[in-house]
């Protein structure tokens, strides 16, 4: 008798945690519909060769090039990447309950010349960068609570650091849009 109870609850309590509440169900619905709804709206704002724009389970990726955001070597926006960003910062200035982290990242060359006596290490350049966006986004009227810089360097590459090609993918600026963590 008793490992007939004992079954049965531990059947109850395995459906429990398969089980989602129609509450909750209906949140993760509505968060996938405003996913979809910003993808195709950022989409529109910018070019294919801007930017790629990919649509996670729990979060929108933007990702672009630096060199569409900056100049050689730097880490101050040129005109075509305050441009570029001005285009996407009305979008981002109006998503209640979401956070935006910017990521900065690097190829894996490392730090010389002048920017050497600046950066000590592609860290800090790419956090100088996400650092840079930051800034002008909430210049732009993105709201400083629901921004924030990161930056990783070459510690996260997307492509090999053995073509020039692949050096210019993992030299980019990522835009990670998801649901704000609740306290």
């Amino acid at each position: 008798m008793k490992s007939i109870k004992f079954v049965l609850v531990l059947c109850a309590a395995m459906l429990a945690a398969g089980c989602v509440t129609k509450q909750t169900y209906n949140a993760e619905v509505k968060t996938a519909d405003t996913y979809a709804a910003l993808n195709t709206k950022l989409s529109g704002e910018l070019s294919s060769d801007q930017a790629q724009i990919t649509q996670l389970q729990n979060q929108l990726k933007v990702t672009l090039v630096n060199e569409i955001l900056f100049p050689e070597g730097g880490w101050t926006l040129h005109a075509k990447g305050e441009e570029t960003l001005a285009k996407i910062a009305p979008t981002l200035s109006n998503l209640p309950g979401q956070q935006i982290i910017v990521q900065g990242f690097t190829d894996n060359l490392p730090i010389g010349g002048m920017l050497k006596s600046r950066f000590p290490s592609n860290l800090e350049l790419s956090s100088a960068r996400a650092d840079d966006v930051v800034r002008y986004l909430t210049s732009k009227g993105v709201p400083a609570a629901t921004i924030s810089a990161q930056g990783f360097g070459e510690a996260r590459p997307v492509a090999s650091n053995d073509t020039p090609q692949g050096k210019a993918k993992n030299r980019r600026v990522e835009i990670v849009i998801s649901a704000a963590s609740r306290p």
